[in-house]
Protein backbone atom coordinates (compact mmCIF):
# COMPACT_ATOMS: atom_id res chain seq x y z
CA UNK A 1 0.00 0.00 0.00
CA UNK A 2 1.42 3.37 -1.03
CA UNK A 3 2.34 5.71 1.80
CA UNK A 4 0.23 8.87 2.00
CA UNK A 5 2.41 12.04 2.08
CA UNK A 6 2.47 13.94 5.35
CA UNK A 7 0.20 16.94 5.62
CA UNK A 8 1.52 20.33 6.74
CA UNK A 9 -0.16 19.78 10.14
CA UNK A 10 1.58 16.41 10.56
CA UNK A 11 4.94 17.92 9.67
CA UNK A 12 4.36 20.64 12.27
CA UNK A 13 3.85 17.96 14.90
CA UNK A 14 7.54 17.06 14.53
CA UNK A 15 8.31 20.07 16.72
CA UNK A 16 8.75 18.99 20.33
CA UNK A 17 7.99 21.19 23.35
CA UNK A 18 9.17 20.11 26.81
CA UNK A 19 8.42 21.81 30.13
CA UNK A 20 11.77 22.09 31.93
CA UNK A 21 10.78 24.63 34.57
CA UNK A 22 11.07 22.21 37.49
CA UNK A 23 14.12 20.44 36.07
CA UNK A 24 16.06 23.68 35.94
CA UNK A 25 18.34 24.26 32.97
CA UNK A 26 20.99 26.95 33.11
CA UNK A 27 22.13 29.06 30.18
CA UNK A 28 25.45 27.19 30.12
CA UNK A 29 23.68 23.83 30.12
CA UNK A 30 21.39 24.95 27.32
CA UNK A 31 24.35 26.24 25.28
CA UNK A 32 26.06 22.86 25.71
CA UNK A 33 22.85 21.03 24.76
CA UNK A 34 22.66 23.05 21.53
CA UNK A 35 26.38 22.47 20.86
CA UNK A 36 25.98 18.70 21.31
CA UNK A 37 22.98 18.55 18.97
CA UNK A 38 23.88 20.80 16.07
CA UNK A 39 21.47 19.07 13.69
CA UNK A 40 18.56 20.43 15.71
CA UNK A 41 17.41 23.97 16.39
CA UNK A 42 16.43 24.68 19.98
CA UNK A 43 14.98 27.60 21.87
CA UNK A 44 14.10 28.17 25.52
CA UNK A 45 11.06 30.32 26.27
CA UNK A 46 10.69 32.72 29.19
CA UNK A 47 8.22 30.17 30.62
CA UNK A 48 11.04 27.56 30.57
CA UNK A 49 9.67 25.51 27.71
CA UNK A 50 12.34 23.78 25.67
CA UNK A 51 11.41 23.87 21.98
CA UNK A 52 13.16 21.33 19.75
CA UNK A 53 12.73 21.90 16.03
CA UNK A 54 13.65 19.57 13.15
CA UNK A 55 16.28 20.60 10.61
CA UNK A 56 15.01 22.94 7.91
CA UNK A 57 13.81 21.50 4.62
CA UNK A 58 15.55 22.46 1.39
CA UNK A 59 13.04 25.15 0.43
CA UNK A 60 13.08 26.75 3.89
CA UNK A 61 16.89 26.70 3.99
CA UNK A 62 17.04 28.19 0.49
CA UNK A 63 14.69 31.04 1.44
CA UNK A 64 16.58 31.79 4.65
CA UNK A 65 19.85 31.86 2.73
CA UNK A 66 18.48 34.30 0.15
CA UNK A 67 17.38 36.78 2.85
CA UNK A 68 20.60 36.44 4.86
CA UNK A 69 22.72 36.86 1.74
CA UNK A 70 20.87 39.95 0.53
CA UNK A 71 21.03 41.51 3.99
CA UNK A 72 24.75 40.69 4.27
CA UNK A 73 25.50 42.34 0.91
CA UNK A 74 23.74 45.50 2.07
CA UNK A 75 25.39 45.40 5.52
CA UNK A 76 28.89 45.11 4.06
CA UNK A 77 28.31 48.23 2.00
CA UNK A 78 26.56 50.09 4.81
CA UNK A 79 29.13 49.16 7.45
CA UNK A 80 27.07 50.10 10.49
CA UNK A 81 26.11 46.63 11.70
CA UNK A 82 26.55 42.87 11.64
CA UNK A 83 24.31 40.16 10.15
CA UNK A 84 23.71 36.80 11.86
CA UNK A 85 22.01 33.69 10.52
CA UNK A 86 19.64 31.24 12.19
CA UNK A 87 22.42 29.52 14.15
CA UNK A 88 22.91 32.59 16.38
CA UNK A 89 21.23 32.55 19.79
CA UNK A 90 20.15 35.52 21.90
CA UNK A 91 19.31 35.74 25.58
CA UNK A 92 16.55 38.34 25.58
CA UNK A 93 16.00 40.74 28.48
CA UNK A 94 13.05 38.66 29.74
CA UNK A 95 15.32 35.53 29.78
CA UNK A 96 14.02 33.65 26.72
CA UNK A 97 16.74 32.28 24.44
CA UNK A 98 15.74 32.71 20.82
CA UNK A 99 17.29 32.22 17.39
CA UNK A 100 15.63 34.23 14.61
CA UNK A 101 16.16 33.13 11.02
CA UNK A 102 18.07 36.33 10.25
CA UNK A 103 19.12 39.24 12.43
CA UNK A 104 21.12 42.47 12.32
CA UNK A 105 22.79 44.35 15.18
CA UNK A 106 24.40 47.79 15.20
CA UNK A 107 28.18 47.47 15.21
CA UNK A 108 28.71 49.45 18.43
CA UNK A 109 26.45 47.05 20.32
CA UNK A 110 28.45 44.05 19.09
CA UNK A 111 31.76 45.73 19.92
CA UNK A 112 30.65 46.12 23.54
CA UNK A 113 31.25 42.37 24.01
CA UNK A 114 34.68 40.82 24.44
CA UNK A 115 35.94 37.87 22.36
CA UNK A 116 34.93 35.29 24.94
CA UNK A 117 31.38 36.64 25.18
CA UNK A 118 31.05 36.60 21.39
CA UNK A 119 31.58 32.82 21.40
CA UNK A 120 28.40 32.37 23.47
CA UNK A 121 24.79 33.50 23.21
CA UNK A 122 24.39 37.23 22.73
CA UNK A 123 22.87 38.95 25.76
CA UNK A 124 20.73 41.40 23.83
CA UNK A 125 17.84 41.62 21.39
CA UNK A 126 18.88 42.37 17.80
CA UNK A 127 17.90 45.68 16.21
CA UNK A 128 16.32 43.79 13.31
CA UNK A 129 14.90 40.27 13.23
CA UNK A 130 13.26 38.21 10.52
CA UNK A 131 11.36 34.95 10.67
CA UNK A 132 10.45 32.99 7.55
CA UNK A 133 7.54 30.62 8.03
CA UNK A 134 8.27 26.92 7.43
CA UNK A 135 6.02 23.83 7.50
CA UNK A 136 6.88 23.22 11.17
CA UNK A 137 5.62 26.70 12.17
CA UNK A 138 2.17 28.07 12.83
CA UNK A 139 1.33 31.68 12.05
CA UNK A 140 0.10 32.41 15.57
CA UNK A 141 3.27 31.18 17.27
CA UNK A 142 5.47 33.22 14.94
CA UNK A 143 3.31 36.29 15.48
CA UNK A 144 3.74 35.87 19.23
CA UNK A 145 7.47 35.48 18.70
CA UNK A 146 7.67 38.69 16.69
CA UNK A 147 5.74 40.57 19.39
CA UNK A 148 8.22 39.17 21.91
CA UNK A 149 11.17 40.50 19.92
CA UNK A 150 9.65 43.98 19.70
CA UNK A 151 8.78 44.10 23.40
CA UNK A 152 12.37 43.11 24.20
CA UNK A 153 13.98 45.87 22.16
CA UNK A 154 13.92 45.00 18.44
CA UNK A 155 13.39 48.10 16.31
CA UNK A 156 12.07 46.30 13.23
CA UNK A 157 10.79 42.81 12.51
CA UNK A 158 9.68 40.95 9.41
CA UNK A 159 7.54 37.82 9.45
CA UNK A 160 7.49 36.37 5.95
CA UNK A 161 4.86 33.78 5.01
CA UNK A 162 5.84 32.34 1.60
CA UNK A 163 2.83 30.02 1.52
CA UNK A 164 0.18 32.74 1.55
CA UNK A 165 2.50 35.39 0.04
CA UNK A 166 2.15 37.74 3.00
CA UNK A 167 4.63 39.80 4.99
CA UNK A 168 3.94 41.12 8.49
CA UNK A 169 6.01 44.12 9.54
CA UNK A 170 6.53 44.84 13.23
CA UNK A 171 7.61 48.18 14.70
CA UNK A 172 7.68 49.40 18.32
CA UNK A 173 4.52 51.15 19.44
CA UNK A 174 2.58 50.26 16.28
CA UNK A 175 0.23 47.43 15.29
CA UNK A 176 1.67 44.86 12.90
CA UNK A 177 1.32 45.82 9.25
CA UNK A 178 0.24 43.06 6.85
CA UNK A 179 1.23 43.27 3.18
CA UNK A 180 -0.49 40.96 0.71
CA UNK A 181 1.77 39.66 -2.05
CA UNK A 182 4.38 42.45 -1.92
CA UNK A 183 7.10 42.62 -4.55
CA UNK A 184 9.54 44.20 -2.11
CA UNK A 185 9.90 45.50 1.44
CA UNK A 186 12.28 48.12 2.75
CA UNK A 187 14.28 48.43 5.94
CA UNK A 188 12.78 51.72 7.13
CA UNK A 189 15.17 53.90 9.15
CA UNK A 190 16.60 50.82 10.88
CA UNK A 191 18.19 49.42 7.69
CA UNK A 192 18.34 52.57 5.52
CA UNK A 193 18.59 51.77 1.84
CA UNK A 194 17.96 48.04 2.21
CA UNK A 195 15.23 46.70 -0.07
CA UNK A 196 14.44 42.99 -0.14
CA UNK A 197 12.90 41.48 -3.27
CA UNK A 198 10.27 39.22 -1.69
CA UNK A 199 9.26 37.81 -5.08
CA UNK A 200 12.46 35.74 -5.04
CA UNK A 201 11.21 33.48 -2.25
CA UNK A 202 7.51 33.62 -3.11
CA UNK A 203 8.26 32.48 -6.64
CA UNK A 204 10.07 29.42 -5.27
CA UNK A 205 6.85 28.46 -3.50
CA UNK A 206 5.05 28.51 -6.85
CA UNK A 207 2.78 31.42 -5.94
CA UNK A 208 1.28 33.97 -8.26
CA UNK A 209 3.01 37.34 -7.91
CA UNK A 210 1.16 39.07 -10.76
CA UNK A 211 -0.72 41.62 -8.66
CA UNK A 212 1.82 42.80 -6.11
CA UNK A 213 1.60 45.36 -3.34
CA UNK A 214 4.82 47.11 -2.40
CA UNK A 215 5.69 48.85 0.87
CA UNK A 216 7.90 51.30 -1.01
Amino acid sequence: MARVPLTKEEVASAKLVLNVENVGISEEQFFQLCSDNRDLRMELTAQKELIIMPPAGLNSSWRNNILSTELTIWAREDGTGMVYDSSAGYVLPHTAIRGPDTSWIRRERVEAFDKKQLEKFGHLCPDFVAELMSPSDTLSELQDKMTEYISNGARLGWLIDPYDARVYIYRPGQPAECLDNPTSINGDHVLPGFVFNVVLIHAQAGLNCATPQSSM
